[in-house]
């Protein structure tokens, strides 16, 4: 059979982070959507996104196909009901579909022709950019049991403290010495090649991804995931980075998620309470204000390519585009536009050629290739925003 992933209407409520990827490859948990659903299915996937992603995401469309609205992660029931839809049938939860068996184009979809299947049980859905920590120790908890079912994790080092033991998994070429590791509140996984170096203090739950790394003495409360070759220092709590980036310094992170090949200069920190502990409002790329979130805690929401500089201070409830920059003293607003450059004091526009060299350099960094497909897809970025550089920030363009 063939698997097609596709973003559904959640899409833009998932901005910035949807702006270079499809939902499919956010990651939460340990996994992306798209690793879980291969997991469970035992099968690859395609996508089905927004057209300037379809060269770096293509979709492969046969006779007959299963769509999989990628806003619902995968657990064992739902992947064997997924993988038992026969022809015109479709799964829904309440009113959403979750899949469907189509021979159709995508353009014919009748759900009115369909057999109904609803799925009654819970299942984890991410509809908007908080649902990535606020769900991220449920979705921890069941990666942790799909990923170490029948497995043996690598011993803990003698030296190293560990509480719960048997929620802890450490993957081959870990290295964790002399640090504490407590999974009483929920499992922590240390994945290939990954490191936690001394003194560091980790709660579950926690993911530390492939290649990772925790600096000394680093204080991480879960639920917390460290993506692949990141590296994390300083505070942490209850966040998610993608991979590639960079929290490497002291400073504060809690309540945020940051994308792929973002960097946090040393002592940056974001507020994820408001004095007043009123609800946190976030930035709404479609209404194009500010919006609910119904949280108490909230912090920085940063989209991919971007960095801050030393000593940067984030209000509560920030929400930074793609391929900004942002230094200098005081608090920027809190909404930055993708591709801005500067502070609170204001902003320029930072132009693609500039934004293409440093990302040359910093992927470069890791044996990775940036290429036309990269740049174009950033290039559609920055032309799709410039009504926000033009019209939230007056002193932009």
């Amino acid at each position: 059979m063939n698997y097609i992933l596709f973003d559904g209407p959640s899409r833009n409520n998932l901005l910035p982070f949807t702006f270079t990827r499809p939902v499919a490859d956010i990651r939460i948990g340990i996994l992306t959507i798209r690793e879980k659903w291969e997991a469970y299915l035992d099968f690859t996937t395609t996508t089905v996104t927004e057209d300037y992603l379809s060269d770096k995401f293509p979709m492969v469309e046969m006779d007959e196909n299963i769509m999989i609205n990628a806003s619902f992660l995968p657990n064992q029931t739902l992947a064997e009901m997924v993988k038992n839809l026969e022809a015109n049938q479709a799964i829904f939860h309440n009113e959403d579909v979750i899949a469907f068996y189509t021979k159709d184009t995508q353009d014919d979809i009748d759900f009115d022709a369909y057999e109904a299947i609803e799925y009654v049980d819970d299942v984890l859905k991410i509809e908007h950019t908080w649902d990535i920590f606020s769900k991220n120790g449920e979705a921890i908890q069941e990666d942790f049991e799909l990923l170490t079912k029948g497995r043996q994790s690598q011993p803990i080092p003698e030296m190293t403290v560990a509480f719960n033991r048997s929620d802890i998994f450490i993957e081959e070429g870990a290295k964790l010495p002399l640090c504490s590791l407590n999974a009483e509140n929920g499992p922590i996984y240390i994945g290939k090649n990954a490191e936690i170096m001394e003194g560091s203090m980790i709660r579950g739950p926690f993911a530390l991804c492939e290649g990772a790394t925790v600096k000394m003495s680093a204080k991480i409360y879960g639920p917390t995931t460290v993506g692949p070759f990141s590296k994390v220092g300083g505070e942490i709590n209850n966040s998610v980075i993608f991979g590639y980036s960079n929290k490497g310094h002291d400073g504060f992170l809690g309540n945020s998620v940051l994308g792929e090949w973002c960097n946090l200069g040393a002592d940056t920190n974001n507020s994820n309470l408001k004095n007043n502990y009123a609800e946190v409002r976030l930035w709404d790329y479609q209404t194009e204000s500010f919006a609910k979130t119904g949280l108490q805690f909230c912090g920085l929401m940063m989209g991919d390519h971007s960095k801050c500089g030393i000593n940067t201070m984030f209000n509560t409830g920030t929400v930074v585009g793609v391929s900004a920059n942002i230094f200098g003293s005081g608090f920027p607003r809190n909404f930055v536009p993708s591709f801005s450059w500067g502070g609170s004091s204001g902003f320029t526009t930072y132009l693609t050629k500039k934004a293409f060299e440093v990302a040359k350099v910093v992927m470069s960094r890791r044996d990775i290739e940036f290429t036309e497909v990269d740049a174009a897809i950033l290039e559609h970025v920055f032309e799709d925003t410039k009504k926000f550089r033009r019209n939230y920030h007056k002193v932009i363009d």
